[in-house]
């Protein structure tokens, strides 16, 4: 958690710079757009602190109200993140676009606004450049989208939709500005928030579709369920595994339980030292697997079928 706090704290001090200089151009110059870039950058700022918030109380040890800790916290907080870009992000640039679309005034210092986005760009393009270091390291060998969808950390793909989201968002205010002021439309830099607006609303609903799925439960990845099975059904003591069932309870930190049906000739401490060795086995290859509860069956021996025949006994 060390690594993304470093990309919140990169992004939280890109925002605040940004967000400042871009409130104060667009009441120079009346840009629409720049204002829109302005409300971003000071969403963007909150929802770091929400995210630091998130991951502080998520550390927080169990309790008996919780047994489990409060892992959940975060993905509850990357939630509330998410809705506020949706409603203070996209909803006001889009509102204020249209209010410059249907009230439409020419700009003033039109320069000033190229040089606060080329700004803007690199102190952005810096703090995006920052975590997408900091995933390429964590994610190892797997794709960068199979990477970042398994990413169960909210600080690290929030803040790369973020930062990518205001990369897109620099270059749409850009367009605005120059269509503007270059051909003579002030109804350009409008329409060029209100697309902001909608970015900023497209991704919020795809950082609450993720929230969404853990904070219900998400488990593992089948293809991980696959493999653990597998590994479950090599010992030579176990005859049929159950449903195994799986849940993350934090970013690092993954439940998993399952049934067990052992060899009946298997005596009690083998059983057992068998149990200790599968969650050995698990917790090395799959670390986040921290919690695991192995029950236990023994094969019971089912009775013949009604009306089936019979072998007479002596036979």
């Amino acid at each position: 958690m060390a690594g993304s706090r470093i990309a919140v704290y990169g992004a939280i001090g890109a925002n605040v710079a940004i967000a400042v200089t871009k409130f104060v151009v667009a009441g120079v110059t009346g840009s629409a757009a720049m204002a829109s870039e302005g409300i971003h950058s000071a969403v963007d700022t909150g929802n770091g602190l929400l995210l630091l918030v998130g991951t502080r109380l998520s550390e927080r040890e169990p309790s008996i109200e919780h047994p489990f800790g409060h892992g959940k916290e975060l993905y509850f907080w990357s939630l509330i993140v998410a809705v506020l870009i949706f409603g203070l992000g996209g909803g006001l640039s889009a509102y204020e676009g249209f209010q410059r679309v249907m009230h439409p005034e020419p700009m003033k210092s039109v320069g000033w606004n190229y040089v606060v986005l080329a700004a803007a760009a690199v102190f952005e393009g810096t703090s995006l450049t920052i975590a997408l270091r900091q995933f390429l390291r964590e994610k190892g060998t797997r794709p960068f989208w199979e990477a970042l969808h398994g990413s169960k950390d909210p600080t690290t793909y929030t803040v790369l939709a973020e930062d990518s989201a205001a990369i897109a968002g620099l270059v749409l205010a850009a367009v605005g500005v120059f269509v503007s002021d270059r051909f003579g439309v002030p109804a350009a830099d409008g329409i060029a928030s209100m697309a902001i607006g909608v970015l900023l609303a497209f991704t919020a609903v795809l950082l609450v579709r993720e929230a969404r799925g853990l904070l219900i439960g998400e488990g593992l990845r089948p293809d991980t369920l696959v493999a653990i099975r597998g590994m479950v059904t090599a010992d030579p003591l176990v005859r049929r595994v159950g449903r195994i069932l799986s849940m993350y309870i934090g970013p690092d930190e993954v439940l998993l339980a399952f049934d067990v049906q052992f060899t009946p000739e298997a005596p009690a401490t083998e059983v057992a030292a068998a149990v200790t060795r599968l969650e050995d086995e698990i917790r090395a290859r799959y670390p986040r697997i921290s919690r695991i509860y192995i029950e236990p069956r023994t094969i019971e021996v089912t009775a013949p079928l009604r009306g089936a025949s019979r072998t007479p006994a002596n036979a």
